[in-house]
């Protein structure tokens, strides 16, 4: 069995923009956001940002979305690797799911290289379905990237899937 971890989930800050561009050059290398980008984020109306901490207060990833009337875009789910293999990503996720259950979001959409299986995996676990292709998008190597989105996640299908996701990561890891 393994080790229950620990995170804490709370608002992005100013502060936690320089451990963000870490784990944004860990994950993307050169083809990832600025500091200017996270920081124009944080006042942007439209958006909400989250990092997960460890419980010695270490920055382990961090998520984001846009919300606009009855829909969320995902901008980004990120894990530091050192923490990945640990269901943060999957917490980030739930906690981006609860968000817009509270604001009466019906409608998730996420854009995903179409070669990152692992996230791939994730999202369709909860339900995101790939309904197209952006063919040659990324320009550090003309990968194609998927575009998922979930069905209305107030129907009860989701919320079944939802809820039943949630129930099973409850004995890995503890959210504060």
């Amino acid at each position: 069995m393994e080790d229950i971890f620990t995170i804490q989930i709370k608002p992005m800050t100013k502060n936690d923009i320089d451990g963000i561009i870490e784990i944004e050059q860990q994950a993307y290398g050169n083809h990832h956001w600025s500091k200017e980008s996270f920081l124009s984020e944080l006042s942007n109306e439209l958006a909400k940002y989250c990092c997960a901490f460890d419980k010695d207060g270490n920055l382990a990833g961090y998520c984001g979305i846009w919300q606009i009337l009855e829909e969320a875009h995902i901008t980004n789910i990120a894990v530091s690797p050192k923490y990945r293999r640990k269901h943060i990503g999957e917490m980030l996720l739930q906690k981006i799911i609860d968000t817009c259950y509270a604001n009466m979001v019906k409608y998730i959409t996420l854009e995903v290289r179409a070669s990152n299986v692992p996230a791939i995996s994730l999202y369709e676990k909860y339900g995101f379905k790939s309904f197209g292709t952006r063919k040659g998008y990324y320009q550090d190597n003309n990968e194609d990237v998927l575009i998922m989105w979930t069905e209305n996640i107030f129907y009860d299908k989701f919320r079944s899937v939802y809820e039943k996701r949630v129930n099973e990561l409850n004995g890995n890891i503890t959210v504060l």
